[in-house]
């Protein structure tokens, strides 16, 4: 085969690699998830909250224990397999200080500074789970002469679970110990242990394998049932050995309150010298070599890896705790703000209307722009819907270098009263310009070319413009193909995220965008501000934070309904939000100069701002982490309080979005998708989020991108007929 063809075949091999490749902008969210996921996993595997089994076993016969044993001393050593096993008994007047499940980091740390106040050694059973969360006292404790054994990783009763479990256990144990302190320890102490007495059928097994891992299984001979929390008193009492017997007393360092064993402890050690007894700890007691070997190579490396991992997930987890009580506090204060203040401008809007207009009605001619861009399928609904309108209107349709014919479809309609400009593709921006500088009217409502108005839609924009502050109008923009699951979950975010925030916003004076679907504004206001901008991807909320600057009154008509064509699949719907929320996170930034400005600009810097970032950036981008730590309750615990959590926070947002839908005069029946929605649409629209982000630290721009429309809204749904406030209901030239 000649040269030139393995080179072809390369070429193409390495194109179609490039073509396979996923972008940088959606493997992030994806590894940022997986990231935090894995770090909730360690965080509930090491926390002992996957379905944790604390049963005891229920006292059993002990034919097969042998006698020696069962009468013998505390310590059991069955490491030879081969032969039978050997009870150890402490020495008289010798006392073995033990602490069982720690490390604690409240108790731990005043335990050991009494031990080494008063110079007494201990030994300490710790549990997996707490050595691989508070490293650094298992390290003080061996540093401070006292000594370690393996008390398992979760605390389970060994006689319940088989062999490979109990090797687990202990070996989970070890590698945190290892990586806590540099050591491995030879000695372990059963979960719900008692004396050596206490050895039935049914634990005598686990003694006896344990042994064969190299073990010396240490039990107790005196209880001090500190964890009864009896007095200090008591505890004294119930740890003093006959005298001159030795004994292992047994203590707690963890486990909830160990005050009572803190202030025993002293005394107890005390009165234990001046009765001539000495403290060592277990091998020491023995007379035999220290339980503790240092721990080398790859042992030591994963064990350090294990313990650093936790202390990262730890520290992460308790982070993204932080942030998901600020997502709380967010949401639930959004939504009591919305709520009080839809309230609020419900009222007033009420109010208005019993009282009727103040001045006189807006009744000259308006100028209607449309810039489309191959919107064939949608642009003779969107025309028809404006030539029915109760309001006199001139249209424009500005072609911005269309190649499907939409310009010959505008003009082969020869609708009285609407023209087409044709222009090459220069950006939404600049056709909305060339379409502003063709006006003849001095407010100008804009469009999109897949939305349709309703009759009354342009007589409700421009009402609010009597009053001579007022620089721009935000319609009501609803979802008319609603009837698939993702185009209900967007007319649930119309409904109650975006119209009821704009009612909010209405209130407080700081509306920060005006709906490219339906919008009005004086032309006046437009030139001052130096018209629509492409210096963002969101030109609309660019527009309406510039006039906010500029002093003008931007307010809500609930009442102007627009029907708008939602994207009907995943990635049309994720191209259309990306570029909304970079946009706005560009406008935001645009205008940052406002925060420390005085007059209305300031206002908007100081209130406006400020909640868009809370609202819009902020709070969806950390509410992912509220069905991460949902499903981290469900698997980890407590399941019942996560879900009764969870399910509180969907009863807040549907007694919102029903109290939205209310105002809207909406059906009910679409609320059904909410569930779902607070599920996979959140889940998306943080992806979409962190992918705005990227592109924002990156330095990356994007140009005004074209979404694919199939015409589903050919009409706005029929509605009661207002009285309009002009006779001349015909477009004018």
């Amino acid at each position: 085969m000649p040269r030139t063809d393995h080179r072809a075949r390369g070429k193409n091999a390495a194109g179609a690699a490039r073509q396979r490749r996923v972008p940088l902008r959606h493997l992030v969210p994806v590894a940022l998830l997986a990231v935090l996921s894995g770090m909730l996993l360690v965080r509930g595997y090491v926390h002992s909250s996957f379905v944790p089994d604390h049963r005891v076993r229920p006292p059993a016969a002990t034919d097969r224990v042998p006698g020696h044993v069962l009468d013998g001393g505390p310590v059991v050593d069955a490491r030879d397999p081969s032969g039978p096993a050997k009870s150890l008994d402490i020495p008289d007047r010798t006392i073995v200080l033990s602490f069982d499940d720690g490390p604690d980091p409240v108790w731990t740390p005043k335990i050991l500074d009494i031990l080494r106040a008063h110079r007494a050694p201990a030994t300490f059973f710790v549990t997996g789970t707490n050595t691989a969360r508070h490293p650094a006292l298992v390290r003080r404790m061996v540093a401070e002469g006292n000594e370690v054994g393996v008390h398992t990783f979760d605390h389970p009763d060994l006689s319940y679970v088989d062999a490979a479990t109990t090797r687990r256990e202990i070996s989970r144990t070890q590698l945190a110990v290892e990586g806590a302190a540099g050591i491995r320890t030879a000695l372990f102490r059963p979960p719900y242990s008692s004396f050596a007495d206490a050895l039935d059928n049914a634990s005598w097994p686990v003694t006896r394998y344990v042994g064969s891992l190299g073990y010396l299984v240490v039990f107790d001979s005196v209880d001090s049932e500190d964890w009864q929390r009896p007095g200090a008193g008591r505890i004294i009492a119930n740890a003093t050995p006959a005298y001159p017997k030795g004994a292992v007393v047994l203590m707690h360092d963890f486990g909830g309150d160990r005050a009572q064993t803190v202030a025993a402890l002293p005394r107890y050690i005390e009165a234990m010298r001046a009765r001539g007894y000495r403290f060592e700890t277990v091998t020491q007691a023995l007379g035999a070599p220290s339980a503790h070997t240092a721990a080398h190579g790859r042992d030591l490396a994963e064990g350090r890896a294990f313990v650093a991992a936790v202390t990262v997930s730890d520290a992460v987890t308790e982070g993204l705790i932080g942030c998901v009580a600020l997502v709380g506090v967010l949401v639930v204060g959004r939504f009591a703000l919305m709520l009080v203040l839809a309230f609020v401008h419900a009222r007033r809007s009420r109010r208005r209307r019993r009282e009727g207009p103040q001045e006189a009605p807006v009744t000259e001619p308006v100028t209607v722009l449309v810039p489309a861009y191959n919107e064939s399928k949608c642009i003779a609904n969107t025309v028809r819907s404006l030539a029915r309108s109760d309001h006199p209107v001139e249209v424009i349709v500005i072609d911005d270098g269309s190649t499907d014919g939409t310009a010959d479809i505008v003009e082969a309609l020869a609708l009285p009263g609407v023209r087409v400009l044709r222009q090459r593709n220069a950006g939404k921006a600049a056709a909305l310009n060339n379409g502003i500088l063709h006006a003849r009217y001095d407010i100008v409502v804009m469009m999109d070319g897949d939305t349709v108005f309703e009759e009354a839609t342009v007589r409700e924009l421009v009402r609010p413009f009597a009053d001579p502050r007022v620089g721009a109008v935000s319609g009501n923009a609803k979802v008319g193909n609603r009837d698939s699951l993702i185009g209900a979950w967007q007319h649930i975010e119309y409904v109650m995220g975006f119209n009821l925030d704009r009612r909010m916003y209405d209130v407080l004076r700081c509306m920060p965008t005006i709906p490219g679907a339906c919008g009005a504004f004086r032309k006046e206001a437009l030139r001052r501000a130096g018209g629509m901008s492409d210096d963002t991807l969101a030109e609309d909320t660019d527009i309406t934070m510039a006039l906010h600057r500029g002093g003008w009154q931007v307010v809500y008509a609930e009442n102007a309904r627009a029907w708008t064509e939602a994207p009907e699949s995943v990635r049309q719907l994720w191209s259309q939000r990306y570029r909304w929320c970079y946009g706005t996170m560009q406008a935001m930034w645009k205008h940052r100069g406002a925060v420390v400005e005085r007059g209305p600009s300031g206002r908007f810097g100081r209130v406006g701002l400020p909640f868009v970032a809370a609202f819009m950036v902020v709070a969806p981008l950390l509410a992912p982490l509220v069905d991460l730590f949902l499903l981290y309750g469900l698997v980890f615990g407590p399941t019942g309080k996560t879900v009764a959590g969870w399910l509180a926070l969907l009863g807040v947002q549907l007694v919102c979005a029903v109290y939205a839908f209310r105002l809207d005069r909406e059906p009910m029946r679409h609320l059904t998708a909410l569930p779902l929605q607070q599920l996979l649409y959140r889940a998306l629209m943080y992806a979409v989020l962190v992918q705005s982000w990227i592109t924002a630290l990156s330095g990356g721009r994007l140009r005004w991108q074209k979404l694919r429309r199939t015409g589903a809204v050919e009409s706005a749904p029929p509605v009661a007929r207002q009285r309009p406030h002009t006779d001349d209901r015909r477009p004018v030239a």
